[in-house]
């Protein structure tokens, strides 16, 4: 049970369509990627490998270490199994541990019922060796064990993260329909921006793209605001790892930049929490934070990437209205971004129309469950079409 020395099978799961760009980042670490799937991927290491992980990943949600896959048709095969795994050498038997699930098995009605088979197990394993059982709740601060059980065929896991890396933890003010940091990560990443040019942001709401492109130009990863994981609760943890990636990341970080990053709202109120959240991030001093109409946003001569996340006419404002704001949006990026790329992340395609520009790509997200698409705009500096020999 040495798991920070013995390599198994490692899933990192995050939310549908990120995966690519886990990938990227899980490559770029210097890992081998075994499979990629629709809601992450899969690759092979021991539980010290999924310290920098934990901290380096922005898309990630959860990093699962398998203690191993077994067959079990109903909830009593399941106990029987998972209480001849040797739990005392993993949680602490003065300690406290939770449990989470995946679970579709004829005989399981509610996730809670799988759980509690999981939690007695553990508990009575562990109480038949040292005499004491440890405690257990849903709180998911210290030690996480995570079942994964479809039909007839189950996994268990150690899940290393304990609450989701979705949330970057610097945001500790949500605004009005935020958009999920790892999902703000992610379509940053799929415009191809440089890391070196401006990034533009009207309509910023509470920040979270403007930060996370701040992040990203500085290579400052959500481990920077992060100090506890569920790994740190497993026996045989040695906290120099951890602290020795943490020295790595603070090596590495970059201080300033030399382009503008610009985020700003009509309301006073968001860009409050905006510079709030950027000074909780560290990057409060990169970003150059306005209250204006998104029209009236100052965007510099040298060409970058324009991003808008305008509402979608789902939960917040009046479709009418919606459709003006949309048009205005297309207007401001057709006069005043020639030469930048332009993106708009919406679920609406039907606003997306009114837009009136061309849509040189269109890249999928989902945004909770809500299908949505990143339209991705070329705005050329004059015209596209060369001039026709004399």
């Amino acid at each position: 049970m040495q798991v920070f020395h013995t390599p198994s099978k490692i899933i990192l799961t995050c939310n549908k369509r990120l995966s690519p760009y886990l990938k990227d980042e899980v490559e770029a670490l210097g890992f081998d990627i075994k499979r990629v799937f629709q809601t992450g991927v899969e690759l092979e290491g021991t539980v010290t490998d999924c310290i920098p992980l934990n901290i380096n990943l922005r898309c990630v949600s959860q990093i699962l270490y398998s203690l191993g896959s077994f067959k079990a048709e109903n909830p009593n095969e399941l106990y029987e199994h998972l209480v001849t795994i040797e739990w005392e050498k993993l949680i602490d038997f003065t300690g406290y541990f939770s449990v989470t699930s995946n679970v579709n098995n004829e005989h399981i009605l509610t996730p809670l019922f799988a759980n509690v088979k999981v939690k007695d197990a553990i508990v009575d394993r562990i109480k038949s060796v040292k005499g004491i059982r440890p405690n257990s709740g849903p709180e998911l601060n210290k030690a996480v064990i995570h079942l994964y059980w479809q039909e007839d065929q189950a996994e268990i896991f150690i899940d290393t993260s304990g609450e989701t890396l979705a949330k970057h933890s610097y945001r500790k003010i949500p605004g009005k329909a935020p958009m999920l940091e790892a999902l703000a990560a992610s379509t940053i990443m799929a415009t191809g921006w440089d890391k070196k040019s401006p990034f533009i942001n009207p309509m910023c709401g509470s920040g979270t793209l403007a930060i996370e492109a701040a992040l990203l130009a500085t290579d400052k990863p959500p481990g920077f605001f992060r100090m506890n994981y569920a790994f740190m609760h497993i026996l045989g943890y040695d906290e120099t790892a951890f602290f020795n990636e943490r020295r790595i990341l603070k090596d590495k970080a970059v201080k300033q930049i030399d382009f503008k990053i610009v985020a700003t709202d009509i309301s006073d109120d968001a860009v409050d929490i905006a510079r709030k959240n950027a000074k909780t991030a560290g990057v409060d001093h990169l970003i150059d934070f306005a209250v204006c109409d998104f029209a009236d946003t100052e965007v510099p001569e040298t060409p970058g990437v324009v991003f808008f996340n305008p509402e979608y006419g789902e939960r917040l404002g009046v479709h009418t209205k919606l459709e003006l704001t949309y048009k205005r949006i297309g207007d401001f990026m057709k006069q005043q971004c020639k030469g930048y790329k332009g993106y708009i992340f919406t679920g609406n395609p039907d606003l997306a129309k009114k837009i009136g520009l061309k849509a040189a790509r269109k890249i999928e997200f989902y945004n909770g469950k809500l299908d949505c698409r990143l339209l991705e705009y070329e705005l050329y500096d004059g015209s596209k079409r060369e001039p026709k020999p004399e």
